[in-house]
């Protein structure tokens, strides 16, 4: 593997705190995610199935957990189902985990070979009373108009065992997984700091005339380099206009003199992620307006950042950053104070510049799971990335950074990367 290997603690503690959740006599499911295809016969990068990784560290494909705590026999309580390696396979595709390294990496004792795995299943299922089984719950918009391992994993057991009761495995992992022990947190901390050389070298890359893409290529280099697995996200490389657009990633325009651009990524560390905004000038120098902009957009962040603390609730922090962002547009002469006091409060003016959250949870996943009712606890990780676009002057600002909540506040964890305008021009003009 490409990152250093995780202490199996984490995974046991993980497993006995899931455990507690579940309720008397239940097993509980967990798959990993499938290998997608392109076309023919070619595949993506595989990805590993968050929940389940959260629970065992195992990030291989063909890869089920079964937890059962109440199960008779000791030797039932936690079994881990991989994929069987032979030599054909080893040929194709190289190694594959040994029950031994499985047992290393998850503290799983009993591991078990995958095509034995209804066999076994079905010596516990009769005993039990209830299946928990993962589902993709967090952005459905994602997976809506596919089957997944885990649909196919339910319709089975439904099938198989009908007179069960069925529980949601993701209602228990949504509760544990907002809140991050210290060693998920050494990962987040690991995928930042490769976050951070990158943006340096991106900043130093970047000049008049380069391609958007040719500025991807050297900041994924650097990330690969460093030993990042992946982009945590495609990344958001947005010269001039293309920086109004919010999910703008096809990266194929010419940097242009004179435009700001906006550089929207995050780097994926043993499954951790990091996720950072920045804007820099194409030219190496702000003019006046973007420093305006500029300068508004960090105010917003800067103010916003100290929000975010335990007992927080989510929604009145949306709120108090979005009167933030509306009190620097009517600075900028984008509003004007006359027409705010009269607008619409369902429909707020500032929407025009500014129409997204500006803090989410982060960790295994970029938006990591949690739900927004719930207060800001201490050891969640959260982003705040306020933003002004003006399509009209081709000015889109985004500022971003990721925060650790501690019991008296947060920690910015993203401090290491130049945010101020004399640190963005000066790592700019160092050759």
């Amino acid at each position: 593997m490409r990152y250093a290997e995780i202490n199996s603690s984490l995974f046991v503690k993980n497993r006995e705190n899931f455990n507690r959740e579940m309720s008397a006599n239940a097993i509980a499911i967990l798959t990993s995610n499938d290998i997608m295809p392109t076309n023919a016969d070619d595949v993506m990068g595989f990805a590993q199935n968050n929940d389940l990784f959260y629970l065992c560290g195992i990030d291989q494909e063909e890869t089920v957990l079964v937890l059962y705590p109440d199960a008779y026999k000791p030797e039932n309580r936690e079994v881990l189902f991989i994929k069987e390696t032979n030599e054909h396979i080893k040929t194709w595709e190289g190694d594959k985990l040994t029950k031994e390294q499985a047992r290393e990496i998850s503290g799983v004792k009993r591991v078990e070979w995958l095509h034995d795995f209804e066999k076994i299943l079905q010596l516990m299922a009769f005993e039990a009373d209830t299946f928990y089984l993962g589902h993709n719950e967090h952005i459905k918009r994602v997976t809506a108009q596919m089957e997944t391992a885990q649909d196919r994993m339910i319709a089975w057991c439904k099938k198989k065992y009908p007179l069960h009761d069925y529980k949601r495995a993701a209602k228990i992992t949504r509760k544990l997984r907002p809140v991050k022990s210290e060693e998920e947190i050494d990962q987040i901390k690991k995928a930042v700091a490769i976050s951070i050389d990158g943006f340096k070298k991106f900043a130093t890359t970047l000049r008049p005339d380069i391609n958007e893409y040719e500025l991807e290529a050297e900041l994924t280099y650097e990330i690969i380099r460093q030993g990042g697995v992946r982009h945590a996200f495609k990344p958001i490389v947005a010269s001039g206009p293309n920086a109004c657009a919010l999910h703008y990633n096809t990266n194929d325009n010419v940097c242009k003199e004179g435009d700001m651009l906006l550089l929207d990524f995050g780097v994926c560390y043993a499954n951790y992620n990091s996720d950072t905004t920045r804007c820099l000038p194409v030219n190496g120098k702000f003019s006046e307006r973007q420093k305006d902009v500029y300068q508004a957009v960090l105010h917003c962040l800067k103010e916003g950042a100290k929000l975010l603390k335990p007992g927080a609730d989510h929604a009145e922090y949306e709120k108090a950053m979005a009167g933030l962002v509306e009190e620097q547009l009517i600075k900028l002469g984008l509003l004007s104070e006359e027409a705010v006091k009269k607008q619409d409060p369902d429909k707020p003016l500032y929407k025009k510049y500014f129409m997204h959250g500006t803090a989410h949870h982060l960790g295994l996943d970029v938006h990591d799971v949690g739900l927004y009712s719930r207060p800001i606890e201490a050891g969640m990780v959260f982003t705040c990335e306020p933003g002004i676009y003006i399509p009209e002057e081709g000015i889109g600002c985004r500022l971003e950074n990721d925060y650790l909540i501690t019991e008296d506040g947060n920690i910015n964890l993203t401090e290491g990367m130049p945010i101020e305008i004399e640190e963005i021009e000066a790592l700019m003009n160092t050759k």
